[in-house]
């Protein structure tokens, strides 16, 4: 049997729900009457809830404490035993699309494009080879809608390939008003991702394969507050969003379609929907602030590197010639703070590099200045993108629809560790997590 793992992270289902409950989602409310919902768990501590960590342990069945990936991309340091590799060692066949923080050691995969914060190695053609760095580069420079023409060229050669007739018409009502609402540019990018998962899972026949999807944990940290389903007090600014507007319901309807996509093309596959977490309204108001340049943002502040690599958000990675020039950065970087006290950045020093997140989460005006060691210095607004004002934070709750199993089969709750034994279960062989 073939088994389909539809990865929609961060997906609050209890928000399905009530979308549902007002007659919206026709098939993710078919699917929960029919085969139920299960919850997941996986970390207790807050600060252990990303999503980098939980899809790590939903792909290999090791707790945090066991595989020790605690940051995105670390992946690529490790040699752990992914559910790919298990089952390509009892001689099946397997495809992944932008699986999250995932390493591609399959020795034959059918299809493996990675996350575009991951440097692991594509398996496919060279349209996708090309897809990946186009998409790496979009992603990472989301917050000032910058899109370089040679990404275009590989993005729409992309489309051209890949993207079902049945769905043009989709494409072009979202490309039109991307230009003016950056949330739409993920649901284009979601909706291409999911062709590519139809096409080449058609083309290839593999025993397993995955899809992973982020533009719904991206529109919920953002625009929760806007949903039609949220009741709770917080709001976000007209200049911010209009009222009216309700992007969640909006990609929460593409992922509906997208089932109901995967569901036709492979009826007699088995799907699980999994989600690695949820997210629960934010309590307090928190601005996202991206640097435009990194580089040259280091370069400013004599922070020493030799390379520099954004990742999502407020998050990038320094790379440094010895530890000794490490520790200078990192003593650097920790000596920007505002004039109140407050540290700017947060960094993790891992003896050559660094792991560097933009904390500040305040708004930051054309007179705001900080402290860089004894200097004051200003201009850091022009150094620096809006990103968004936090609508959603983490919660460790996660949820899974198993298309094996009938309502009243679904249990209640299972480790988010056990799915990995729950797809080799369905493919028909043994799976025992190895660290």
């Amino acid at each position: 049997m073939t088994v389909l793992l539809l990865e929609l992270n961060e997906i609050n289902f209890e928000h399905v729900r009530a979308y549902v409950a007002l007659g919206k989602l026709p098939v993710l409310g078919r699917l929960l009457d029919k085969h139920g919902l299960t919850e997941t768990t996986s970390e207790q501590n807050y600060e252990e809830l990303e999503p980098w960590i939980q899809w790590v342990t939903a792909h290999t069945g090791l707790s945090l404490a066991e595989h020790g990936v605690f940051r995105l991309g670390d992946i690529v340091d490790s040699n752990l035993r992914q559910i790919w590799e298990a089952l390509e060692e009892h001689g099946l066949k397997v495809g992944a699309i932008s699986p999250m923080n995932a390493k591609n050691n399959c020795r034959d995969a059918a299809f493996f494009l990675p996350d575009p914060w991951t440097r692991t190695d594509v398996t496919g053609s060279a349209i996708l080879r090309r897809l990946h760095g186009a998409v790496a580069q979009s992603v990472n420079d989301n917050a000032q809608a910058r899109l370089t023409p040679a990404s275009a060229v590989k993005l729409l050669t992309a489309l051209v390939a890949y993207a079902a007739p049945a769905n043009y018409g989709a494409y072009l009502s979202l490309m039109a008003p991307a230009l003016r609402h950056k949330w739409l540019k993920a649901l284009v990018l979601d909706r291409l991702l999911a062709d590519i998962f139809v096409r080449e899972t058609r083309r290839k026949r593999p025993d397993f394969a995955s899809l992973f999807l982020n533009a719904g944990a991206h529109i919920q940290h953002h625009y929760m507050f806007n949903a039609e389903v949220y009741a709770g007090p917080g709001t976000n600014p007209d200049w911010y969003l209009a009222k009216d507007v309700d992007p969640v319901f909006q990609v929460y309807e593409l992922y509906d379609r997208i089932v109901g996509q995967v569901e036709r093309a492979f009826p007699q596959a088995r799907l699980m929907i999994a989600t690695g977490l949820h997210q629960d309204p934010h309590s307090e108001v928190t601005y996202y602030w991206r640097l435009k340049d990194h580089a040259e943002f280091l370069r400013s502040a004599d922070v020493p590197f030799q390379r520099v690599e954004p990742l999502m958000s407020r998050d990038f990675m320094i790379f440094c010639a010895s530890p000794e020039e490490a520790a200078q950065a990192e003593l650097r970087l920790e000596s920007m703070r505002a004039m109140d006290g407050t540290p700017l950045f947060e960094v993790d020093n891992r003896g050559r590099d660094l792991f560097v997140m933009l904390t500040w989460s305040h708004d930051i005006g054309e007179d705001f200045e900080y402290r860089l060691g004894n200097r004051t210095k200003p201009g850091l607004r022009d150094a620096v993108s809006f990103v968004a004002i936090k609508n959603g934070d983490h919660n460790g709750v996660g949820y899974l629809i198993d298309t094996g199993i009938t309502s009243g089969e679904a249990p209640a709750r299972i480790a988010l560790r056990s799915l990995p034994e729950r797809i080799a279960a369905a493919c028909g062989v043994p799976w025992q997590a190895a660290a």
